[in-house]
């Protein structure tokens, strides 16, 4: 990944509303926990290629890979690792009667929110929802993938830039 261009220009602004810790460890328990608010629903409808069951739920998670992809090649997969995840997690939640698959994914949309906007306000920033909602919602699981690979030491020349950018 080169070090400029419009992704480093989006890993600068987030990272620079997001260096509270609190804040950080509320986006990587929240963020997940909205998508899964959202994958829940959508794995209902869908439908059968040669047996295999095809939800609206996987057209989202490829949408967001293909788009990632065209961002950073290893960034987009480790996403593609975790939303599938998060996918196969949906599939058995949306299996329980449709009330109870209802009420869970409406508390992991609203606990989600909510564990955002607590740790935005620990770190004293407004939340980029705000000011950009759509942006947020396409950036913000990259985002949470790009953290993790910070909390794990790799690829630090990146980390590097985005702070030297934050200080200048």
């Amino acid at each position: 990944m080169a070090t400029d261009g419009k992704l480093m220009d989006m890993l600068t602004e987030y990272a620079a509303s997001h260096r509270h810790p609190f804040n950080i460890f509320m986006h990587i328990i929240g963020i997940p926990t909205i998508m899964l608010g959202i994958l829940i629903p959508l794995t209902w409808t869908g439908f059968e290629i040669a047996d295999i069951r095809i939800s609206f739920a996987h057209f989202l998670i490829l949408g967001f890979f293909l788009f990632y992809l065209s961002l950073d090649t290893l960034f987009a997969s480790a996403f593609l690792l975790i939303a599938f995840l998060l996918l196969l997690l949906a599939e058995r939640l949306g299996n329980y009667s449709d009330n109870i698959s209802w009420y869970i994914a409406i508390i992991c949309l609203i606990g989600g929110y909510i564990g955002q906007f607590i740790g935005h306000a620990v770190e004293k920033s407004k939340p980029v929802l705000i000011k950009h909602p759509i942006q947020a919602h396409l950036a913000a699981p990259f985002f949470i993938v790009v953290e993790l690979f910070k909390l794990a030491g790799l690829r630090e020349e990146i980390f590097s830039e985005i702070q030297s950018r934050i200080n200048s």
